[in-house]
C-alpha cells in the first residue's frame, strides 16, 4: 500500500500540472480605434450577405390581400402593397391559428387560405386523370395471391 506521502506528493503535482488549463488569460486595454481598426482589417474582403425572403412579390401580395379580405381580417381593396395593415391582419390571422406571426407569412397560413403551391403544371401531373383504382374483382386471381404473398399478410 502506498504511504500518505507519495500520495499527497502525487495530488500535488496533478493539481500544478493541470493549473494552466484553468487559468484565465487577461486582455490589456486597448484604445477603440485600434480595435476597430483591427476588426476592419479581419472582416476587409468578406460581403455581408442577408438570408431569405426580403420582400414580397406585389401579385403575391395582392393574392394574399384577397384571401384575407374573403376571410374578414383585412377590409378594403387588395393593393398588391406588403404594408403595416396587411402584416397585421397576416399576423392576426396566423396567431388564431394558433401559428407562428413573425413579419413573412407561414406555409401553413398561405395553404389554409388557398394559396398553396399549384401543381397542376408539373410534369406528373399534365394530361393526367386522378381516378379511382379499379375494384379488386377486376383484379385476376393469381395476381391478387401475388400480392397477399408479397405483403406478408395472412388472411
Amino acid at each position: 500500500m502506498p504511504s500518505f506521502k507519495a500520495i499527497f506528493v502525487f495530488l500535488i503535482s496533478a493539481a500544478l500540472s493541470a493549473t494552466p488549463g484553468f487559468a484565465s488569460r487577461t486582455q490589456h486595454p486597448t484604445s477603440s480605434s485600434q480595435t476597430h481598426r483591427s476588426h476592419k482589417l479581419a472582416t476587409r474582403g468578406k460581403s455581408h450577405r442577408v438570408h431569405g425572403q426580403q420582400s414580397i412579390d406585389p401579385q403575391r401580395a395582392a393574392q394574399i390581400q384577397q384571401a384575407l379580405i374573403r376571410e374578414h381580417y383585412l377590409a378594403g381593396d387588395a393593393t398588391g402593397k406588403w404594408d403595416a395593415a396587411t402584416v397585421a391582419a397576416m399576423q392576426k390571422y396566423q396567431a388564431d391559428q394558433g401559428w407562428q406571426t413573425k413579419l413573412m407569412p407561414d406555409s401553413r397560413a398561405l395553404k389554409k387560405l388557398g394559396l398553396g403551391p399549384d401543381y397542376s403544371s408539373a410534369l406528373n401531373a399534365k394530361n393526367s386523370t386522378f381516378v379511382d383504382p379499379p375494384p379488386a374483382s377486376t383484379i385476376p386471381p393469381t395476381q391478387s395471391s401475388g400480392f397477399v404473398a408479397a405483403s406478408g399478410i395472412n388472411q
